[in-house]
């Protein structure tokens, strides 16, 4: 249905572009949290990814990674406001983002927060948005292995967190 629908957003289809937005938002949210701490910050980023896709749609060379495309140019926003507030590394997650969380994540936010900040962000795109270590690996511009000890390391952690 998605390649479909980026194929008509491609040629200019604005409604399924919006289809698309609609069927990605939460996912795009989500990830936009994992960076940013401020509600106002990931509504900014939202749009201004939104706007970048929606200009550079024909930019999209295979429609089935649409979802990896326009969450790299998310990502990119977010990195871009942090280095805008000379911001470096991840931030922590807020205590209302548990609140605003639907009642099935919250346990897994609160997992999140039991990781390093360099685990954060894919754990969210492997067990969260069930991206590939490829996928993480291309959109977080980092290599494959990389990715693949993050995520050990932080099953360890988590490991020893839930053993307590």
């Amino acid at each position: 249905m998605d390649m479909l629908l980026v194929k008509r957003a491609q040629k200019g289809d604005t409604e399924a572009f919006i289809q698309l937005i609609e069927n990605h938002k939460i996912s795009l949210y989500k990830a936009a949290k994992s960076y940013l701490k401020n509600e106002d910050d990931v509504a900014d980023v939202m749009q201004d990814t939104i706007l970048s896709a929606f200009e550079h749609m024909e930019e999209l060379k295979s429609v089935r990674y649409f979802k990896t495309w326009i969450t790299r140019i998310l990502i990119n926003q977010c990195n871009d406001l942090l280095r805008q507030r000379k911001r470096c590394v991840l931030v922590e997650w807020a205590g209302d983002t548990q609140a605003s969380a639907p009642e099935n994540d919250r346990g897994f936010y609160e997992l999140l927060e039991e990781l390093p900040e360099n685990c954060r962000t894919i754990f969210l795109l492997y067990y969260g948005e069930g991206f590939h270590t490829k996928e993480i690996a291309q959109i977080l511009e980092m290599n494959e292995n990389t990715v693949k000890s993050r995520l050990k390391r932080g099953r360890k952690k988590l490991e020893q967190v839930l053993c307590f």
